[in-house]
């Protein structure tokens, strides 16, 4: 196996389009691992602490950097597919070039006057000057890009609080703004719910299980994850509920997170309370006597938050909870599915591609199941000694930079998940894999058609010893580009054992486990 370094001065690619085309070339016949990035100070960091380069290349933050790992014969091929996948020109249909997109924010104002929200997806560097440029023209501004200063951040959505303005970010990943998803969102009908939101994946599920039980989403907005944060003070949390209350479309509005510093919780909350509309508030973690009352409801999972929110909408107040492991019928399909399982096998390893999916199961999970760990640990969780080696109950994010230094996120190239998902059913001591399955805008086109053959393939070699249970949850809407219902019938024909939510997926796996017990 031998090792390509070629960088491409002044090619600036957005990074979900530079993730994409990792993505193409990794998967090229005779390539291992492939890396297209722009050359910031942070991304050859990441490249090298990856291992994917020894020596840091005398490259500029404007120009692109391609590692690619493979057969000899095979790199030569895989620098000629990254060059013409650069230099590709949108043609008409008689060959003439198209018009060159515009360069920069001036410029796509000139074309499109009536805009008002810009899309930022470039290096952590210059992500704020983008974004103030936005902002000093009157847009609101969603931030894709992560590694941004956070003075930066803290300067920039100061200047846009002042002015009633949205910056949503740094590391936004999910947002749907008047019915149009972007970055990494799901179709889902337009209606009374207004959502706000500082997890990516956690606004993805409860927009989800909202249209799911069919209702609709006003505004789904990302704050980004540090915006709750102390330092931040949760500016563009404060100016989303402003705009919500204004909103005449908006009835009532979702609130969901991670728990927030509490001189930040307090002030988020007293807006809320203030905005007079109904507001249920899902701050995973946090106490529920430390949230409720005054016009204030509190959803102790994310599924809890989609469909409380719903039965707020419909009938001014709420009852539903998550207490799946009470019903007979979730019993009986766990006694069920551990019946299947051969002696040895008691352990969980949950392989996730939410990073907020990951940390919902760890604080659900973290009493039943004493010693779990994960590479992103909470609560009484402890951090796992070796990445790629699984011991005891493991609840990993795969999604976390852990292990996405130098390749795609999994939601868009699953390759990494598909390799785990085989090593921990190789694994005796293994009961259980738990998955999520994200469909919608951003993530791969068929995530079943690549994670279907994997469970087979793992199920076919476990052998006299048994295969391990496969439960899932999918994340995603019957609008959504990737079919839901067909993805659904494709992992349960695998064999994998579908959940509604991941608060479902969870309970049965909790179920299955103390059945196994006995």
């Amino acid at each position: 196996m031998k090792t390509l370094t070629q960088f491409f001065p002044n090619m600036y690619r957005d990074s979900v389009a530079l993730m994409q085309l990792s993505s193409k070339i990794a998967k090229l016949p005779g390539i291992s691992a492939a890396s297209a990035q722009m050359a910031t100070e942070a991304n050859i960091d990441l490249m090298a602490e990856a291992g994917l380069i020894d020596e840091r290349p005398p490259t500029r933050p404007n120009d692109m950097l391609l590692v690619v790992h493979g057969e000899e014969d095979a790199l030569a091929e895989a620098l000629d597919f990254t060059e013409k996948a650069l230099s590709e020109k949108a043609s008409g249909g008689d060959g003439t070039v198209q018009r060159v997109p515009p360069k920069a924010i001036v410029m796509a104002l000139e074309e499109a006057k009536d805009a008002n929200l810009a899309l930022i997806s470039t290096p952590g560097s210059f992500a704020a000057s983008e974004a103030m440029k936005a902002l000093h023209r009157g847009l609101d501004v969603m931030i894709f890009s992560d590694n941004v200063p956070a003075d930066q951040e803290i300067a920039i959505k100061q200047y846009a609080h002042k002015r009633d303005l949205l910056v949503m970010g740094p590391d936004c990943g999910t947002a749907i703004i008047n019915g149009v998803p972007l970055a990494f969102a799901n179709v889902v009908r337009k209606g009374g719910i207004g959502a706000i939101a500082a997890s990516g994946t956690g606004l993805q599920e409860v927009t989800c299980l909202i249209h799911q039980a069919g209702e609709g989403v006003s505004q789904a907005i990302g704050t980004g994850g540090h915006d709750l944060s102390e330092a931040v003070g949760g500016l563009t949390a404060l100016t989303a509920i402003g705009q919500l209350a204004r909103d005449p479309e908006t009835e009532v509005i979702v609130l969901i997170s991670k728990p927030p510093a509490k001189s930040v919780a307090d002030k988020v909350l007293a807006a809320a309370r203030a905005s007079g509309k109904p507001i249920v508030v899902c701050f995973l973690g946090a106490k529920l006597a430390d949230i409720e009352g005054d016009g204030i409801d509190c959803a102790l999972t994310l599924e809890e938050a989609a469909f409380r929110s719903v039965e707020v909408l419909r009938n001014g107040r709420a009852t539903f909870r998550s207490n799946h492991g009470d019903k007979p019928e979730l019993q009986a399909r766990a006694e069920k599915l551990a019946s299947q399982l051969k002696p040895g096998r008691e352990f969980l390893r949950g392989l996730y591609s939410g990073g907020t999916f990951c940390y919902e199961a760890l604080l659900l999970l973290q009493d039943s199941l004493p010693g779990m760990q994960s590479n992103t640990p909470t609560g009484k969780v402890t951090r796992m000694p070796d990445l790629w080696n699984s011991t005891g109950h493991t609840v990993m994010d795969l999604g976390d930079d852990d292990f996405t230094r130098g390749r795609p996120h999994p939601m868009i190239d699953p390759s990494l998940r598909l390799e785990r998902i085989a090593q921990e059913a190789a694994d005796p001591g293994t009961a259980i894999i738990l998955l999520d399955v994200v469909l919608g805008h951003g993530a791969h086109d068929d995530p079943a058609g690549q994670l279907a053959p994997a469970v087979e393939k793992a199920r076919a070699a476990s052998g006299a010893g048994g295969a391990p249970l496969f439960i899932a949850q999918i994340c995603g809407t019957d609008a959504d580009p990737q079919n839901i219902a067909g993805q659904a019938v494709a992992l349960r024909e695998a064999g994998i054992e579908l959940c509604s939510s991941n608060a479902e997926a969870v309970a049965l796996v909790r179920a299955v486990l103390e059945h196994i017990k006995g």
